[in-house]
Formats: C-alpha cells, sequence, structure tokens
C-alpha cells in the first residue's frame, strides 16, 4: 500500500505532461486513493470484527492486486482517478483485516513491538517506493510502476490464505450503516470542497457549499454515534486524554513528513527537472530511516516512556523542515537530502509506537475497531493533509505573484510540478521567474509545517504522556 502511494507520487508530473490533465485531475490521483481509504477504515474495521478478520484480508488483497492490474492498461484521466479510488477502498479491507487478525496474537508489550514491523514494512514501501518507481518508469514508462504492486499484493494473498487462522467478534451485532455512511459522505464532501479552493477561492459556492453539507452530516453523525447501540466509532472513548493523545499521533506525521511525499517528488521531477532515478535516490533520504528505526523505537519502550518518544521524534522532525525551508532550490543536493535525512530519521520514531498504541486503548476483542479508528485518523488525516497543503501552496504561489489572468491557472500547475503549462498560462513571465515563486511559497510552507508539528509534539505530552509511569495504556 505505501509503494503505490509514494510510487504512483513519482508519475504524476509525468502524467500531467503526457496526458494533458488538469491540476485537479491530477490532485484526486493521491486524493482519490486517500479518501476512500480513510474514509472506509471504520467501516472495514466493523466487519472485520463481525465477518472474520482473515476473510476481509484476503478480500481486500486480492482486489487490491486487481485493480492495481488495471491502472497499469489504463490513459483516460477520470478512469485512472476512478481506479484510485476503487485502490483505496482495497487497501482499507486489507489493513484493517490484517491489523485486527495480528492484534489477536500478541498482548501488552509484545503487542507493541509485533506492530511496530507494521511501522517497518511501512516504511520499506514508502522508502523503496520512489526508487523503483523511478527505475521502472524510466526503463518501461509510467505504467509499469504499478507492476511491483500487483506482485507484492499476489504474494500478500497467498501467504495469507496459507498461514492466517480466522477470528472475529462473538458479540459483534452488525454494522452501524447510517454511522458509516455519514462519515464517510462528510470526509468525502470536506476533501473535494478543500480541493477546490485553489480553482475556485474560499468564497465560491463549490467550496462553500459542500462545507456546509460536511459540517451538517458531521453532527448527524456525532447524534448517530450517541444514539445506536454499537456505534461504529465509540464517542465515550475521547473522555480519555490518553486516548485522545492516541488520535492526535495518528494525524501527527501528515504535516511534518507524508506530504512531503507526495510534494518533493513534483518538485524534483517537475520544477527542478531532475531525473526520475535521481529523485527516487533523493527520497530514500527521506523514508530510509523508516527500515530500521521503527523496531528501534519499539525496543526503546522499555527504557523511554511512549510519549517521550514520539514527542521527541516530532521535535526533531520540525527541526528538519526549518533547515529544508532555509534552503533556496539551488542548494547542494547534499544538504537538501541532509534536512531530509532529519525529517525522517525524526518521524520514524512516532512511526513504530503508533500501531501498537492504537490497539492497546480498548479490549482485544474490539481491536478491529480500535485499528479502524486510529488508521481513519492516520489516513483520513493524511488526505485531507494533502488537500490543505495543496492549496495552501497554490495559495502561497498567488500571493507572491503580481496580480494578473492566468496567476491562478498558473500557480495551481505549478503546485503539481507542471512548469510548462504554467509557462503557458503565462506567457509574459520568463520560467526563472516562475521557478523563483515556487521557491519562495515552498520555503514559506515549509516554515507553517514546521510550526504545526512542534506545536503537536507539545501537545502530545500533554495528552498521551499524561500519567504515564509505566501502567498500560489500557488501564489509563
Amino acid at each position: 500500500m505505501p509503494l503505490t502511494f509514494t510510487g504512483t507520487a513519482m508519475i504524476l508530473p509525468i502524467i500531467g505532461r503526457e496526458l494533458g490533465a488538469s491540476a485537479i485531475e491530477i490532485a484526486w490521483v493521491t486524493n482519490a486513493f486517500m479518501l476512500t481509504f480513510g474514509s472506509t477504515l471504520m467501516v472495514m474495521g466493523a466487519i472485520a470484527d463481525g465477518s472474520g478478520r482473515r476473510r476481509l484480508f484476503l478480500i481486500g488483497s486480492v482486489a487490491f492486486a486487481l485493480v492495481s492490474l488495471m491502472l497499469m492498461f489504463t490513459s483516460d484521466m477520470v478512469i485512472f482517478d476512478w481506479l484510485r479510488a476503487a485502490q483505496g477502498l482495497a487497501a482499507a479491507a486489507t489493513l484493517s483485516g490484517g491489523m485486527a487478525a495480528l492484534a489477536q496474537l500478541f498482548d501488552g508489550p509484545a503487542r507493541l513491538r509485533a506492530f511496530s514491523l507494521i511501522g517497518t514494512s511501512f516504511g520499506a514501501g514508502l522508502s523503496l517506493g520512489p526508487m523503483i518507481s523511478g527505475v521502472m518508469a524510466e526503463a518501461f514508462g509510467w505504467h509499469s510502476v504499478f507492476m511491483p504492486v500487483v506482485a507484492l499484493a499476489g504474494m500478500a494473498w497467498l501467504i495469507g490464505a496459507h498461514a492466517m487462522g480466522e477470528s472475529r467478534n462473538p458479540k459483534a451485532a452488525g454494522l452501524d450503516w447510517p454511522g458509516a455512511l455519514s462519515f464517510t459522505a462528510a470526509l468525502a464532501l470536506f476533501t473535494y470542497a478543500i480541493l477546490s479552493v485553489p480553482e475556485h477561492g474560499w468564497s465560491s459556492a463549490t467550496a462553500v457549499m459542500p462545507l456546509l453539507a460536511a459540517a451538517l452530516l458531521g453532527a448527524g453523525f456525532v447524534w448517530i454515534e450517541h444514539s445506536v447501540r454499537q456505534p461504529i466509532l465509540d464517542l465515550s472513548l475521547f473522555r480519555y486524554p490518553r486516548f485522545v493523545g492516541v488520535q492526535l499521533l495518528a494525524a501527527a506525521p501528515a504535516y511534518g513528513f507524508v506530504v512531503l511525499l507526495i510534494l518533493l517528488p513534483m518538485r524534483f521531477v517537475g520544477i527542478e527537472r531532475m531525473p526520475e532515478v535521481t529523485t527516487g535516490l533523493m527520497m530514500m533520504a527521506l523514508s530510509a530511516p523508516l527500515l530500521i528505526l521503527p523496531v528501534l523505537s519499539g525496543q526503546l519502550t522499555r527504557w523511554w516512556p511512549p510519549a517521550t518518544l514520539c514527542a521527541s521524534g516530532l521535535g526533531l522532525t520540525a527541526v528538519g523542515l526549518a533547515g529544508l525551508a532555509m534552503l533556496p532550490l539551488t542548494a547542494p543536493a547534499w544538504a537538501t537530502a541532509l534536512t531530509m535525512l532529519v525529517i525522517g530519521t525524526g518521524i520514524s520514531l512516532p512511526w513504530g509506537l503508533m500501531d501498537g498504541l492504537a490497539v492497546s486503548v480498548v479490549p482485544r476483542e474490539r481491536a478491529g475497531m480500535a485499528a479502524g479508528i486510529f488508521s481513519t485518523m492516520r489516513v483520513a488525516g493524511e488526505g485531507v493533509a494533502l488537500a490543505v497543503v495543496g492549496a495552501m501552496l497554490s495559495t502561497l504561489i498567488v500571493v507572491s505573484m503580481p496580480d494578473s489572468e492566468g496567476v491562478t491557472t498558473a500557480a495551481n500547475l505549478l503546485a503539481v510540478g507542471n512548469l510548462e503549462a504554467a509557462r503557458s498560462a503565462l506567457p509574459d513571465v520568463d520560467t526563472a521567474e516562475l521557478v523563483a515563486h515556487y521557491g519562495y511559497a515552498f520555503s514559506r510552507l515549509l516554515w507553517i509545517l514546521a510550526a504545526i508539528t512542534l506545536t503537536t509534539a507539545v501537545v502530545l505530552l500533554l495528552t498521551l504522556g499524561r500519567g504515564e509511569s509505566g501502567e498500560s495504556l489500557d488501564r489509563a
């Protein structure tokens, strides 16, 4: 799953150039996947608990492989975006079923360490995705980046069919469909509204009406969850500060790390004209620490509280973001890679602890719900972050440029790495000036992300660290 996330980011500028895709069509390549992935994880967690965790994992993984195969043979942007949405749905089933099944096998500190391997496997996909996809795209064309995804998903299905045992929650009482549908619709409308902002503005009906509808559906979701016998989201858990801290931790990497997995390849390939293979190697500096450090952070909990490790990692991430913000686009590659390495090292500390902490907040029989809530907060938060940060980058580019016809269109295209189309939208502005405006806006954006990440680290200490003196999260 992370392989198809970071791998696809590598080809976004190429898709924009070869298929003549608009800025919003390119944005939906990523956001369609994140939207369906994030908005259905709670539903899939409940289905896993009630219908069988192994069964859902196998259905999800075979669907993930088939949709990925279809993406290899698609060149129509509308169909491509819809297939990405289907791929996200299959990913949600696979992840929820797999994590809920794994949670049945371990308890206590062993569960925390076992789930740190989830972070490592995600780190492998995030780390190797840009490099593998860069090599595949350069050698065989951009469609080929989905070939490794198909192969790995097929292997996952074969191993799961052979090795996994079936389990379910005998107390499960069916799915809360009103809650599931209202939550999914609210998240979809909110994301759509944010994606519309760069093109239409905050005051446009295209943005305002979906935002109002999302707010109403969100309020309806809260009312539904208070009313049904077995809600998809147990809102009473939010009374506990440490549970709130775990959910905050789920969303924390989105603004300090995940958005860079999309923004930096578009910058390197689309704006700086860096070859795809070189870009893949550069991205390794950002994500390579996730190959090793998540497992190490799981071991470090023997000596340091998880809250301390998580907050320290986010603080280091903020330092790396600030360092990257101070570097111009013309900085030496080694300097850029060094700041990216600092960011990746910092985010690796909480990354290895998040999944284990998530399933420790509820009894084992509700592990699917816990995994679903946490994963929803993480993935939905990442999807929203991508939409928000993309809108922020476009807005910062517009603010940096003199007001004229075509500025908004050019800014949206620059934000997704399509320099040629941006140049066509503003024929009186030369390429060097467009790149300079982009660099100014990107630097300001990084400063904002650093501030958000540092603030999150402080709040995390006040919530997740509350009462933390060696007792389990369950008892807190």
